[in-house]
């Protein structure tokens, strides 16, 4: 999964192998953001996402949405978006537990590693990764210093595959 923060960075991150695009950008307007989605969706070719805002999912008809942990609670964004993809950042085993009862499609969970993109987040390991992978059913995707070295470690730890800003944009 590739977070972007606009179409032309999606369509980037597409070339580039993304399988699922996160549109996530926290300054911009909600006009800003609906205009970026109505651009991506239609070309992208793998489902768009919209990071935090159902109603800009509902009204782009965006594959789903993403909330962060401190988010709408997953269950309402399922009343909302019964057949829409819907995915929760979590940070503990707790969480992943959580976000699976309220009937989330995945979790992305981490930083796993060290990471430009956050330098002030403590790094959870690999060890940690695992413990919430298999405490869930659904996917658990790594996020957070994740490049293609570090890929292989994550599956073997029991990640589905992989979130990444910094990966998607500067390869």
């Amino acid at each position: 999964m590739a977070i972007v923060p606009d179409g032309n960075a999606g369509l980037r991150a597409r070339v580039r192998g993304a399988t699922i695009l996160q549109l996530r950008d926290p300054e911009a307007s909600t006009r800003r953001l609906e205009r970026e989605a109505r651009r991506l969706i239609p070309t992208a070719t793998v489902p768009v996402i919209v990071s935090s805002r159902i109603d800009v999912a509902l009204a782009t008809k965006a594959y789903g949405v993403h909330l962060p942990e401190r988010d709408v609670p997953v269950a309402e964004a399922r009343r909302l978006l019964p057949k829409g993809l819907i995915g929760r950042s979590v940070h503990s085993v707790e969480a992943a537990r959580e976000a699976e009862e309220q009937s989330a499609d995945y979790v992305v969970f981490g930083p796993v590693f060290p990471t430009v993109t956050h330098p002030g987040a403590t790094p959870v390991g690999l060890d940690a990764l695992r413990e919430v992978a298999e405490a869930v059913k659904i996917p658990v995707l790594a996020i957070g210093g994740v490049e293609p070295a570090l890929e292989e470690s994550c599956r073997k730890a029991g990640a589905a595959g992989f979130a990444a800003i910094a990966y998607f944009l500067a390869r």
